[in-house]
């Protein structure tokens, strides 16, 4: 039986899978090799680039015009700066690689007596020269995990492809693709040879063209899916497929780990005469939330850079302000935790989910997970008295709090999310939408209660006019989200951080009625 891929390259005989080529424009790339470029293929961490690129070198190696390798250079990061180090282990690998896909062992005779004579700055390019000289097919060079190395190592690497360039094709390699999570333009080398960061663009002045592989788009997903429906008969509901589009935007690690914990890991999911269907899916997003699965780990741990904050801190707070450069825009939209269109925007529900959660993480385990003072008797839930509970909470503990975030700005916002996650880990949910400039963060509590699903929509607002303009909005803004969920409830809590203003100022609670109902604000 084959399964949904989450790890590694994908076997389509054992997995379910999209043709990695035709995600690729291929008669691009196919162009691309012919007329002897060297160009670039990027894409965020398990978007399946791996896969592509061996799709490539095995469709390049049939068709008989070239000798196509591909080898990952991963395994020179653990020698950072030591040039020689890394060396010996990509021409080690170039050489393996070159004997189990070509059974060539050309290489392998000839690379360490190379690396001994040339040393670590002219090795390869030496290597590759004698390699390409040695028979008349044209090489092609596949290069995966081009970012892994570090420093003077990626330098040496891009130097001496950028060196033999004018060898190619018959003392070089007819073309070169660099594979990695970002563009080689985008790279900022740290040489301690020579003191000085390095642009990538200065270091490889070759490249052609820069292409990036994109997520599954709808279509895509759902053929992904009826794969596994056709081989198992066990049917994902129209409603469940569209759920899975919108909740991964088609980021094909997340489309893979979802299906394969609701069909392979739940045990109800593994009853092929049950349809997978919301709630099913539903808790396997929780499930990977709540493991870290290396995947979101990754990336969360992005979060802690500088440059992450940037650009991510004010989409949180819904504030107008942009504090970033468009080189720290393109770098978190390389690692893929943006996404690539406009308005800026977290890329898909499951990162907006994640990265809040992330954040407050020592918070929610801190709070008191006491739950039933906040469910009414009949199992309803009674949000009032929630966010009274946290304007007292809010009152006596947030400066302490969000003095403790690295995402200050957006602190408040974070706080109450991690207050409310309470209701996740109760059995309802809280859906998050924010973005910059919204000037608010909008949240959706779904509750179940017996047969109903309940939703209140809270908009959180930080005061920045005077209050009753703040409050005329939110108002505003409230009702149209409500509108939009087919909430009953709505709740406007407005955050003031003026710090020469009083407590008893700033904490309120009121009512409005408008034509859609009342809507509760609170002040804090």
């Amino acid at each position: 039986m084959r399964f949904f891929n989450t790890a590694g390259p994908i076997k389509p005989d054992m997995h379910y899978c999209i043709p990695p080529l035709q995600r690729l424009d291929l008669d691009e790339v196919l162009t691309l090799v012919q007329n002897g470029k060297y160009f670039v293929l990027h894409a965020p961490r398990q978007t399946g680039k791996t896969s592509a690129l061996l799709a490539l070198r095995d469709l390049l190696n049939t068709e008989g015009t070239y000798r196509c390798v591909y080898i990952n250079v991963e395994r020179g990061q653990t020698a950072r700066e030591d040039v020689e180090r890394a060396m010996r282990a990509i021409l080690g690998e170039l050489a393996s690689r070159a004997r189990s896909a070509l059974g060539d062992e050309f290489l392998d005779e000839i690379w360490f007596d190379i690396l001994s004579k040339y040393g670590p700055d002219g090795a390869l390019g030496e290597a590759l020269t004698r390699w390409a000289e040695a028979d008349p097919k044209p090489v092609v060079l596949l290069i995966d995990e081009i970012d892994a190395l570090i420093g003077d190592s990626l330098l040496a690497v891009l130097r001496q492809l950028r060196g033999g360039y004018d060898l190619r094709p018959t003392s070089f390699p007819q073309s070169a693709v660099l594979c990695g999570v970002r563009d080689v333009h985008d790279y900022r080398i740290q040489s301690t040879a020579e003191n000085a960061i390095i642009a990538g663009g200065s270091a490889f002045n070759i490249k052609a063209r820069s292409l990036r592989l994109g997520n599954f788009s709808r279509d895509e997903v759902l053929a992904l899916l009826n794969q596994h429906t056709e081989e198992t008969g066990q049917a994902f509901t129209a409603d469940v497929q569209e759920l899975i589009w919108m909740q991964t935007q088609g980021q094909p690690w997340l489309v893979n780990a979802l299906a394969y914990t609701a069909c392979f890991e739940n045990k109800t999911g593994r009853d092929r005469s049950l349809s997978v269907d919301d709630e099913a899916i539903r808790e396997a997003q929780e499930q990977l939330i709540l493991r870290r699965e290396t995947h979101l780990d990754q990336l969360t741990d992005k979060l802690q850079e500088e440059r992450v904050r940037r650009v991510v801190e004010p989409l949180l707070s819904g504030g107008g302000d942009r504090d970033f450069t468009d080189r720290d825009l393109a770098y978190v939209r390389d690692l893929g935790l943006i996404a690539q269109d406009r308005p800026l925007r977290i890329a898909n529900p499951i990162y907006a989910e994640v990265v809040p959660r992330e954040l407050t993480w020592v918070v929610q385990e801190e709070f008191n997970r006491e739950t039933a003072w906040y469910i009414t008797a009949n199992g309803g839930l009674d949000v009032a008295k929630l966010l009274t509970e946290f304007q007292t909470f809010f009152r006596e503990h947030s400066e302490h709090w969000v003095k403790r975030f690295a995402y200050r700005e957006a602190g408040p916002q974070l706080l109450l999310q991690a207050f409310l996650q309470r209701i996740v880990n109760s059995g309802g949910r809280i859906e998050r939408e924010y973005g910059l400039g919204k000037m608010r963060t909008d949240l959706l509590i779904v509750w179940p209660q017996g047969e109903r699903t309940r939703k209140f929509v809270i908009e959180c607002k930080v005061l920045r006019k005077s209050l009753e303009q703040t409050i005329a909005e939110g108002l505003n803004q409230t009702t149209e989200y409500m509108d939009r969920c087919a909430a009953e409830a709505g709740h406007l809590v407005i955050f003031d951080r003026r710090t020469d203003r009083r407590w008893d100022d700033k904490v309120f609670h009121t009512r409005r009625a408008l034509n859609s109902g009342e809507i509760d604000i609170w002040g804090m």
